[in-house]
């Protein structure tokens, strides 16, 4: 079996979890999200766990097991917790700020880059420099994320643009001096 799939999901309290017709809900305290699972995998609900089966042990029958399982782990863990992700700018000027439901970043370029915030995430600015993007949905929290470190992506030599607070950036060495070599 597949190491992922074959773990249960325990479902905390507060929150429901509905089957029906190859699409798992699941409504908590943060909001309620809805998934389409694969038609192979079957859901087995019971004493607060949610375990995933698959019918036979072909490669892309476990292979569809284990995504299915991540998929409704995290939706679990998205309302009960909410995922954050966290971005730095770096730079001389650069800075954010939020008007709305729009994130605008002024990040070197002539006009600042204007980025609509999709449905169901918060950002917040911290000290003009700090991102802290938030929602339900980790692949919405985390695509959002990589589209705002997309405007402009960390450089090498200075460091300078946007990055997740985590990520390290490997430093190249400029240019020697010219016309040293005589």
């Amino acid at each position: 079996m597949s190491r992922v799939g074959k773990q249960p999901i325990s479902i905390p309290g507060g929150v429901e979890v509905k089957v029906d017709a190859g699409e798992v809900r699941v409504k908590g305290p943060k909001g309620q999200l809805a998934q389409r699972i694969p038609s192979e995998i079957a859901l087995e609900q019971s004493d607060g766990e949610l375990r995933l089966l698959r019918p036979d042990d072909r490669r892309p029958t476990r292979a569809l097991h284990g995504l299915a399982r991540a998929l409704v782990a995290n939706m679990v863990r998205g309302v009960t917790q909410g995922f954050v992700r966290d971005l730095a700018i770096v730079g001389v000027g650069y800075r954010a700020e939020v008007a709305g439901k729009t994130l605008k970043l002024s990040v070197g370029f002539s006009n600042p880059v204007e980025m609509p915030i999709p449905e169901g995430i918060q950002v917040s600015v911290e000290k003009n420099t700090e991102l802290k993007i938030e929602g339900i949905d980790k692949q919405v929290v985390g695509q959002f994320a990589a589209e705002v470190r997309k405007v402009r992506p960390p450089e090498p030599y200075k460091g300078k643009g946007i990055r997740y607070v985590d990520e390290h950036i490997r430093r190249k060495v400029g240019k020697a001096a010219a016309g040293t070599a005589a």
